[in-house]
Parts: structure tokens; C-alpha cells; sequence
């Protein structure tokens, strides 16, 4: 009981939830019809969950290591390219209009992306971030480093082209609700996301294991003062935090039917705004902050897309005047 009293993240705060109703109900007046305005809404939350999957890992790994790994869209690229491989190697399962031969694509796909980006996570903190543990300067330039001679990598294994990925047959195409056109693909990357936040809230509040990562989170010295091996349990959420990248950059290609090198690059810049507006650490933050911008950049871009990006930094600016630390800040013992 003692232990759970002491970890901030059993006090459950409401209202930062708040914003997301808030959000899409502000854009309201704006959209011309409201068949539109429930397309906006369910492409911006599927848009926002697929920003989770990749931004997870890197909150997890900020919030338990303290490391700022820049590096973390090469992981996203990685198992966009590992699953694209697979899929076109299925192609007659891709193409065929059967849920269960699609899945038996789709499946070894994202398998064979999270063990390569794990794998590649493994390496990176053996090689790379290990060295350099407690410096952040350090661990920018060699992260950075890092991101160049991997995509460098990627160009000489798969080519500097970009790599067209047709959906699956039976998450093509959209379906019609109240005069709304819904993606088939959009509502399956919320079902995704809403899957894996599950899975992680789960082992992060209700296991052994998830009390040890929230305990190293306020107070690393604690656990291992307790016979813990915090190392280990260090780079098994560096695994695990970038083979989630991995799944990220599977869902990611698919949304966006090619893949290219700097795929994971060209998300990292809203994948730090979401990890500034939940709070850094912060899982739950991390969702919340994500759904936030995948609504945020959805209304804009269909009223103004010049100012997609512009908004969601804004965004941003008024969180942090309200909750300098942001939405769910996460102390550091």
C-alpha cells in the first residue's frame, strides 16, 4: 500500500481529458456540414493513435532511462520497410478479398517490423546510448549520428526510392454512417491504438513489472537499493519502446501507401510536440497529447492546410503557458 501511495501516477486527473471533446466540439461551427466535421473527428483520432504507437516508446524511454534518443524515427522507418518486405513478398494475400489471407499477411508483417525494430532498439543502446548515459548533449549528437548512418543503411538494403503499399483488400475503401464516409483503415488504427494504450496501461498499473518502471521513474536509486537489476529492466522498455516504434511505422506506411527513408525523420518533430504537451514521461500523457494534435492537425489541415504543423505547435505554446510541465508531468525522484 505504501508503495502505491508514493507513485504519483495512481492520482487520476481528469481534466486534461477534457480538451479532447473540447477540441472537437470548437471546430464544429467551422466545417461546412456535420457529416463532415464525424469524418475530420475520426480521421484525427486515428491519425492521433498512430501518433501514440510511435511516440510511446519514446516517452516510456525518457521517462524510466532519462535519455533523449533522436534516433527514434530510424525505428519507425525500419519496421515500416521490414513489414513492407513482407507485404509485398504476400502480395496474392494482400490482394485477396478475405479477411483471414489479408491477416495472414498483415500478422507475419508486423511481427517480423517489431523484432527487427527491437532488435535494432537492442543494438542502438548497447552500442550507441550506453556510453553516454546522464549527458544529453552527448546523447543528441550521438543519436543524431546514429539516425544518418541508419538511414544511409536503409537506402543501400531497400533502395533511395519510395516503395508504393497498397492496403489490404478488406480495409480498403470507407463505409457510409449518417451521410459520414468512414475509412475502414482509419477505424482499425483507432482499434489498434485503443489496444495497445490498453496493453500498456494494464502492465504499467496493474503487474509487478510496471510497478518496478514507475518506481525507476521517480526514484531509481530506490529500486536498486531493493536488489533490482534497473539496468535490465532498462533495456527491456529500450526493446519494447522501439519495437511499439516499429508497429508505429507499419500503421504509419499503410495510412500513407509508400514508404520513403525518412519516413520516420519527417514524424519526429510531432512526436516531441506530443511528448511537450502530455509530459514528459507520461504514457497516459502521451496519448492524451497525441489525440490532441491528430485533431488539431485534421481541422486545420481540411480549414487551412498551410498552418497543419502551425497549429499543433500552438497547441503546444497555450498547454505549456496552462501546465508548464505539461498535461500529466511525471516527477523525477
Amino acid at each position: 500500500m505504501s508503495h502505491g501511495s508514493a507513485l504519483p501516477a495512481q492520482r487520476f486527473d481528469w481534466l486534461p481529458l477534457a480538451l479532447i471533446p473540447a477540441i472537437a466540439l470548437a471546430a464544429l461551427p467551422f466545417i461546412p456540414s456535420l457529416p463532415t466535421w464525424v469524418t475530420l473527428t475520426v480521421a484525427g483520432l486515428a491519425m492521433g493513435m498512430m501518433i501514440f504507437m510511435m511516440a510511446a516508446g519514446l516517452t516510456l524511454v525518457f521517462g524510466l532511462m532519462d535519455i533523449m534518443n533522436f534516433a527514434h524515427g530510424v525505428f519507425i522507418s525500419v519496421g515500416a520497410y521490414a513489414a513492407t518486405s513482407v507485404l509485398l513478398a504476400m502480395k496474392a494475400s494482400m490482394q485477396a478479398d478475405s479477411l483471414a489471407a489479408n491477416l495472414a499477411a498483415i500478422v507475419p508483417a508486423v511481427l517480423a517490423a517489431m523484432a527487427l525494430a527491437g532488435f535494432l532498439g537492442w543494438f542502438f543502446e548497447r552500442v550507441v546510448i550506453r556510453p553516454v548515459y546522464g549527458d544529453h548533449l552527448k546523447q543528441i549528437l550521438v543519436t543524431m549520428g546514429g539516425l544518418i548512418v541508419v538511414e544511409q543503411l536503409i537506402h543501400v538494403v531497400w533502395g533511395p526510392d519510395i516503395i508504393p503499399l497498397p492496403r489490404p483488400a478488406t480495409i480498403t475503401g470507407s463505409f457510409i454512417v449518417g451521410g459520414a464516409a468512414i475509412e475502414r483503415y482509419r477505424v482499425l488504427a483507432v482499434l489498434v491504438g485503443l489496444a495497445v494504450f490498453a496493453a500498456m496501461w494494464l502492465i504499467l498499473n496493474r503487474t509487478r513489472l510496471g510497478l518496478l518502471i514507475r518506481a525507476g521513474v521517480e526514484n531509481r536509486e530506490m529500486v536498486e537499493s531493493l536488489g533490482y537489476r534497473i539496468r535490465t529492466l532498462f533495456v527491456g522498455v529500450f526493446i519494447a519502446g522501439s519495437a511499439l516504434a516499429g508497429l508505429g511505422g507499419v500503421m504509419w506506411a499503410l495510412y500513407q501507401e509508400s514508404v520513403n527513408a525518412q519516413i520516420g525523420m519527417q514524424m519526429m518533430v510531432v512526436l516531441f510536440i506530443v511528448l511537450i504537451i502530455g509530459g514528459l514521461g507520461s504514457v497516459g500523457g502521451c496519448f492524451v497529447g497525441a489525440l490532441l494534435v491528430g485533431l488539431m492537425a485534421n481541422y486545420t489541415g481540411y480549414l487551412a492546410p498551410k498552418l497543419a504543423l502551425g497549429s499543433n505547435i500552438l497547441l503546444m505554446v497555450l498547454v505549456l503557458l496552462w501546465r508548464p510541465r505539461g498535461l500529466f508531468p511525471v516527477g523525477r525522484g
